[in-house]
């Protein structure tokens, strides 16, 4: 008898928490004023022809306490975008421009729970959407709803109107994920007795060529992936530059991005971010690594760089490696290990054709300097993957300012 009093009571108080929850669920949605959460302090505003574009991107605990939803876990990352039209004729917005496949207000709104709450949440998303023009001394701002990106947030926000267009291009870094490069501090690795401004290019080559073959282990005993690729250019044009072409960066390796990496091992996801192992050049591991994720964590493209210690014409210079994951394979050292492709040199070709069709690689090289290996006698990495290779490496000049694919100059210092 008193398991059944027991029971009803239980019963009872959990339909009044049901009820509860629904009235909770009605409440009116409360959208907070931007000035209120921190994430504008990061605003980041660009200024070309009477034109002002002011951006900025919060991050999953921000998302939360601006909308009272937890967009990130939709994949859900939303843009502030305040325009200011200082010209005198109308100018238009293209959201298109910042992410293809954007969501709608009138979409967000429907995660809410409940037909007052989601009517109030679509009234005030609705009102708080960028408008798609903006008369001539006006300004209006507004959010996007785009898809999430950890690390730097790269979008471009393209404007018109009938005397010209705007292209706007933005590098937002967003708080949240551990990058492995954030930490590297590149003006102390090298003392300035130890860098060497090489202006004449038979000098420059042949101190390409005498680089390192390979990168090698942690002790510097055993030679692994060829480094196949140099990069000149101004450190934040080249970041730019690898961001706008798709490459994302790379997680320090933690409790967590360990979890996230084995979640997506055993699921087959693509985790976008996950760490890669250190390879080691000039007595320390990668400054830089970034990577292309394909269909999962199986198949990525990667590479690292390393700041050299040497410039050309005043420009700074990195060497790296490049290389395809195709599968992962069991070892007794590490359990599993990523296969690689062993064609590299298609890998780092497949590099300049990224860059060149994101129209920022300016011109390229070839030089010597890895040594050749046939495809019938490979040689070996650091973790026994075969790969064969004309023995080059390409030199490839970064730049800020968008390069068509037919002025791409090619500099024949040495012919594949």
């Amino acid at each position: 008898m008193n398991a059944t009093i027991g029971l009803r009571r239980k019963t009872c108080l959990a339909a009044a928490m049901f009820v509860l929850g629904l009235s909770g669920c009605a409440s009116s949605f409360d959208l907070k004023p931007v000035e209120s959460v921190p994430f504008i302090e990061r605003a980041v505003t660009q200024v070309e022809n009477d034109v002002r574009v002011t951006a900025a991107v919060p991050d999953k605990k921000e998302t939360r306490e601006l909308f009272g939803l937890s967009l990130y876990k939709k994949d859900v990352q939303p843009v502030w975008i305040e325009i200011e039209n200082m010209t005198d004729h109308p100018v238009g917005f293209l959201p298109f421009s910042v992410d293809a496949d954007y969501h709608t207000p009138l979409e967000i709104a429907s995660l809410t729970r409940g037909d007052k709450k989601r009517q109030e949440a679509e009234k005030q998303l609705f009102r708080n959407s960028v408008n798609m023009w903006i008369a001539p001394g006006d300004t209006r701002s507004g959010f996007i709803f785009t898809n999430a990106d950890e690390g730097t947030k790269a979008f471009n926000v393209d404007l018109f109107s009938d005397e010209r267009n705007w292209a706007f291009t933005f590098f937002i870094q967003v708080p949240g994920l551990a990058v492995d490069h954030y930490d590297v501090d590149f003006r102390s690795i090298y003392a300035e007795d130890e860098m060497t401004d090489f202006t004449d290019s038979k000098a420059f080559i042949a101190a390409l060529a005498e680089l390192p073959c390979c990168v090698v282990d942690s002790k510097g005993q055993n030679k692994g992936d060829p480094l196949n690729i140099v990069i000149i250019g101004d450190p934040q044009d080249i970041y730019y530059a690898v961001i706008r072409a798709g490459w994302d960066e790379t997680e320090t390796v933690t409790a967590a991005s360990g979890w996230k990496t084995a979640a997506s091992f055993f699921t087959g996801g693509a985790y976008r971010y996950s760490p890669v192992s250190s390879l080691y050049l000039f007595g320390r591991k990668q400054d830089v690594a970034l990577q292309r994720i394909r269909e999962n964590i199986h198949e990525r493209n990667h590479f690292r760089l390393w700041l050299a210690p040497m410039t050309f014409n005043g420009q700074t210079v990195w060497v790296g490696q490049i290389s395809r994951d195709i599968g992962v394979r069991f070892t007794r050292k590490t359990i599993t290990t990523h296969k690689i492709d062993p064609d590299v040199d298609e890998t780092r070709e497949f590099l300049i054709e990224n860059l060149a069709y994101n129209q920022v690689l300016e011109k390229f090289a070839y030089v010597g300097g890895v040594g050749a290996a046939p495809i019938d006698e490979p040689r070996r990495n650091l973790t026994g993957d075969p790969y064969f290779t004309d023995g080059l490496r390409v030199v490839m000049w970064i730049s800020s300012d968008l390069t068509d694919l037919n002025d791409i100059e090619y500099v024949g210092w040495i012919t594949p």
